[in-house]
């Protein structure tokens, strides 16, 4: 919970964070794309899965005065609590929770239950943070979200992958490795672990 504090303290939130130990992106995950944020100021993040991590990059974008939160997010009761909890911390203008049922996508010749979208409302991406869908799912739950979200990539976007050490995650890093040839990739070794592209 320490941690937690510590990065409320650090971004000038007032009140507790609302986390759950199981559910929410952990604290190191979450200090990691903030810094990020802050460093690069990145124009438009997109974000798969909403939740305390729309929180901390809504307020990056407020401190940045710069920037917008997309989150795609599947669960309607989790899309309504993460729009009253940007509410709630004055933050409603720097993020938008779009309501993203699962429904059948094709990608290197698989099926998969993924976010439905309307890409041409999705602006050029700087900064695309995947934390879902979850992945109970399917096999490879977040594979899709390059093929899908490549071509709207803005020069220099970097893409954070969430729970990195798992074995689907690992497997996935190495077919985007081999499929979209990132300018440059880091491993982050870390609570859940994290890869970090560059393209």
């Amino acid at each position: 919970m320490d941690v937690y504090r510590a990065l409320r303290q650090k971004l000038g939130f007032t009140g507790d964070l609302p986390h759950t130990k199981d559910w929410s992106a952990a604290a190191d995950f979450l200090e990691l794309i903030a810094d990020y944020c802050l460093t690069n100021q990145p124009n438009i993040i997109l974000e798969c899965s909403s939740g305390l991590s729309t929180l901390i990059l809504a307020r990056c974008c407020k401190i940045n005065q710069h920037g917008k939160v997309i989150s795609l997010e599947n669960g309607a009761d989790y899309a309504a609590s993460t729009r009253k909890n940007l509410s709630q911390y004055g933050l409603a203008d720097y993020a938008t929770v779009i309501d993203s049922p699962l429904h059948t996508v094709q990608a290197n010749s698989n099926d998969y239950q993924w976010y439905q979208i309307d890409s041409h409302v999705i602006p050029e991406i700087d900064l695309l943070v995947i934390d879902g869908p979850n992945g109970y799912i399917q096999k490879n739950s977040r594979y899709p979200a390059l093929p899908v979200l490549h071509s709207l990539f803005a020069e220099r976007c970097a893409v954070f992958l969430d729970d990195a050490a798992r074995e689907d995650e690992q497997e996935i890093v190495t077919q985007w490795r081999q499929q979209y040839q990132p300018t440059s990739f880091e491993y982050i070794e870390m609570e859940r672990g994290c890869a970090v592209f560059r393209f």
